[in-house]
């Protein structure tokens, strides 16, 4: 998928007046046979028992069934996600959407329903070191912690019971690098993401990406996915810049659980 400079190749082809789309659309070659538009149904039944056993995710809302937009994210060292956007977080929404994770065979390995828990906006140089861990601590560390605290005014009272139970805390591990390693360097790369099938929307951003995991009560896994954001540009326009960190709980379902038409 040539999402390299996809804005700069639409303006390029709108700028040539001999030269026209055809049949090419920035949405090409997602996976799961995604596009803009697409409508997506999927089973619940995971989330639900994801909920009943301790999990942050959130449920999909009813208006939840269309992928809004699909960004493409490239990190260091060799790693590509997707990710299928079902709400974009526009208007102080929450981001609801479906990471895929793609083999080194191009077939799907991996599918996250995901929801944002948080938006952090880093307030001094020493947080955003910390988010970036580039001081050798901070994102990257072998573990994070959420206290309960800390979520008393985002969740209710029975939400809170049910993730925390008698706890202060709920700790994540890392899930990846060495698990003895005290830190490991997070991901590093860039999101694209467009916002429609012709590429004149949408935006593009500096990423540093590590993933925790925990597991709830019945085994299964729970994801805080961590992404320090540092936006480059929005349709195109590198004076819309930004920083801020995105906290989402992401729970695996199997694809055969997911039809997208």
């Amino acid at each position: 998928m040539a999402w390299k400079d996809v804005f700069s190749y639409v303006r390029a082809v709108a700028a040539n007046k001999g030269v026209t789309q055809g049949d090419h659309h920035a949405d090409d070659g997602v996976p799961l046979g995604a596009r803009i538009g697409s409508v997506v149904q999927m089973q619940v039944s995971p989330i639900v028992r994801a909920q009943a056993n301790g999990s942050l995710i959130a449920m999909p809302a009813a208006g939840d069934t269309r992928i809004l937009a699909v960004s493409q994210m490239r990190l260091q060292p060799d790693v590509e996600l997707y990710r299928l956007y079902l709400d974009k977080g526009d208007d102080d929404a929450d981001e609801k959407f479906l990471q895929v994770f793609c083999g080194d065979d191009g077939k799907v390995a991996e599918v996250l329903y995901c929801t944002q828990l948080a938006r952090v906006i880093p307030e001094t140089a020493d947080d955003q070191d910390a988010y970036m861990g580039v001081a050798g601590c901070g994102l990257g560390d072998a573990s994070y912690t959420l206290w309960r605290k800390q979520l008393a005014d985002m969740l209710d009272a029975a939400t809170l019971e049910s993730v925390f139970g008698a706890a202060d805390r709920v700790d994540y591990a890392r899930d990846a690098g060495a698990p003895d390693a005290q830190f490991v360097t997070p991901f590093k790369g860039r999101e694209t993401r467009i916002d429609d099938a012709a590429g004149m929307h949408g935006l593009r951003q500096e990423i540093y990406f590590m993933p925790y995991v925990r597991n709830l009560a019945d085994g299964t896994r729970e994801y805080l996915l961590i992404t320090t954001e540092i936006v480059e540009s929005v349709d195109g326009d590198a004076g819309k810049r930004g920083i801020h960190v995105d906290f989402v709980v992401g729970i695996p379902v199997e694809q055969e659980r997911i039809v997208i038409q």
